[in-house]
């Protein structure tokens, strides 16, 4: 789950950074491959991401220890995913983030602390500043300066977020994001540098487009994180891996071999009542739980490679289908380290493309305080982009890539790369895309028929987090707040945790019948054959 938001505010600085802890080299507990007679448990977590491991150790500290946790993978992380990647001068490789990169927000002076930030200063994660100001700009003419766009663009952006507190304090109707910044007065189509600051200021963060992304929730997810804990962001370069701090997690609570923890546990079927949750895996075993908690990503849920059983009511399913999983890809090279050809002082480098958002942002790893002489150069698409490199050959993708760089940095400048790779996340089957995102015109109340449980199987994850949701720190806090809720239910608690969930079965929209008329331009009724 990785964000970079670039994001230049007129009255003040954002600098953003990525959020990566890398899993430890070697799992620490048991494999789960063979098949199994069904098992008991009081609660079965579904998924060993940030959010399943956070719920399960929300169990544990309220002494519910029957549970297990049923992972995918042949390790914990989820979506905090790293990799080997090319090779240092002793020919040793490096390791690189996958997914996940940055922590966004730290901590505010007297105010609260990003749990994330919190973990990662425990389990002595590295992490570096990430200086988002340190950029040179490019177009297919090779470098010219366009920084001052970013100026307007802010401009702009400003009036959009004092919009955004007018439409959610008098509950207007929501808008796109473009039309948003249409309303404030940017309009960046046929300006391809134009298109490449906005890209790099929104689509960069939200991996989305602005057509497809709500004003109100945008603004108010940015600022819960970036004004509810600090502006700072740190990019974590930790060789161990981000997912380090995750790992960290779980040893407070498991043991070695625990025999909670069943990795490579492919789930296919949720049976779910009032009364229990039944799980069913691929390999035929089968988990009985008086609780289940799935902490599958929207892309999961949206795919149908797991089947619920009866299927889950419309309210959930519409709220399914209608949240976004959005896809954010890192593109890696490593150059010969004595034949590097950008300005290794800089951080970034963005391209302006007539083609809006192709290849358009580079960061350097070889640069102090990240990866010194590693020779890494990443570029980083999303959601069209990614899908089309997802769904074309390395050497494809490598080719395209290397035309791009030559028209920035000039013909002749541009070696061959000694190694190339990036993972494709719209196709993995137990994520389908990276992070997600709120659509324009979603209401609070849509949301949160996506959070709310369904008999005994409740549902946690970044998406569900209101606030939060595509950070870390939403998956954090939404399974920390429903790991707590099943304790409470277990535990015989009456507190306001221990209840179903608020869940809206009709969501109306803002136009009553008897407005369909023909004062409002509407002069036949559509719905003669519909409504009795």
């Amino acid at each position: 789950m990785s964000r970079i938001a670039l994001r230049i505010i007129v009255s003040y600085t954002v600098c953003l950074f990525v959020v990566g802890a890398l899993a430890t080299a070697s799992p620490l507990y048991k494999d789960h491959t063979a098949n199994s007679t069904c098992r008991k448990t009081k609660v079965a977590v579904l998924g060993a991401g940030v959010a399943g491991i956070t719920a399960a150790q929300a169990l544990s500290n309220n002494s519910v220890s029957d549970f297990l946790i049923v992972e995918y993978n042949s390790e914990i992380g989820g979506r905090c995913r790293h990799a080997p990647f090319g090779k240092d001068a002793k020919g040793k490789p490096y390791t690189i983030e996958l997914g996940a990169n940055w922590i966004q927000g730290t901590i505010s002076p007297g105010g609260p602390e990003n749990p994330i930030w919190t973990l990662v200063k425990k389990y002595k994660v590295r992490n570096q500043f990430n200086d988002q100001m340190s950029i040179l700009t490019y177009d297919v003419t090779g470098p010219v300066d366009y920084t001052a766009k970013y100026v307007a663009f802010e401009e702009a952006y400003a009036k959009v977020e004092q919009d955004a507190g007018y439409i959610l304090r008098d509950n207007l109707q929501d808008r796109s994001f473009r039309a948003a910044l249409n309303l404030a007065g940017w309009k960046p189509i046929g300006d391809p540098q134009a298109m490449a600051v906005e890209w790099v200021l929104m689509d960069y963060e939200y991996a989305e487009t602005v057509e497809v992304t709500s004003q109100e929730f945008t603004i108010a997810n940015y600022n819960s994180t970036y004004y509810g804990f600090s502006e700072a962001n740190q990019m974590v370069i930790d060789q161990r891996g981000y997912n380090t701090f995750i790992h960290g997690q779980a040893s407070e609570f498991l043991k070695k071999n625990d025999t909670r923890l069943l990795l490579n546990a492919i789930v296919t079927n949720i049976t779910w009542s009032d009364d229990s949750v039944v799980v069913t895996n691929a390999d035929g075993s089968c988990i009985e739980a008086d609780y289940a908690i799935t902490t599958f990503s929207v892309g999961v849920l949206q795919s149908g490679d797991v089947t619920f059983t009866p299927p889950l009511p419309d309210w959930k399913q519409i709220a399914i289908e209608t949240f976004q999983m959005a896809t954010y890809t890192k593109i890696f090279f490593q150059f010969p380290p004595d034949k590097i050809f950008w300005d290794k002082s800089k951080e970034l480098f963005l391209y302006a493309s007539p083609r809006r958002g192709y290849y358009p942002i580079w960061q350097s790893l070889d640069h102090k305080g990240f990866l010194p002489g590693s020779g890494i150069f990443f570029v980083t698409v999303v959601t069209d982009q990614s899908v089309i490199v997802d769904k074309q050959d390395d050497e494809t993708t490598k080719q395209q890539i290397l035309v791009t760089l030559r028209q920035m940095f000039g013909q002749h400048n541009v070696p061959e790369p000694i190694d190339f790779m990036y993972p494709r996340w719209s196709t993995t089957p137990w994520a389908y895309g990276s992070y997600s995102n709120w659509p324009p015109g979603l209401t609070l109340e849509g949301h949160q028929n996506l959070r709310a449980n369904t008999g005994r199987l409740w549902f946690a994850g970044e998406a569900t987090s209101t606030e939060y949701y595509g950070y870390l720190h939403g998956a954090w806090f939404e399974g920390q707040y429903v790991g707590n809720a099943i304790a409470g239910c277990l535990n015989g608690s009456k507190t306001e945790n221990c209840k179903n969930e608020e869940r809206y079965r009709v969501l109306h929209g803002k136009t009553s019948l008897e407005e369909y008329s023909a004062r409002n331009g509407w002069f036949h009724n559509s719905f003669a054959n519909f409504i009795g």
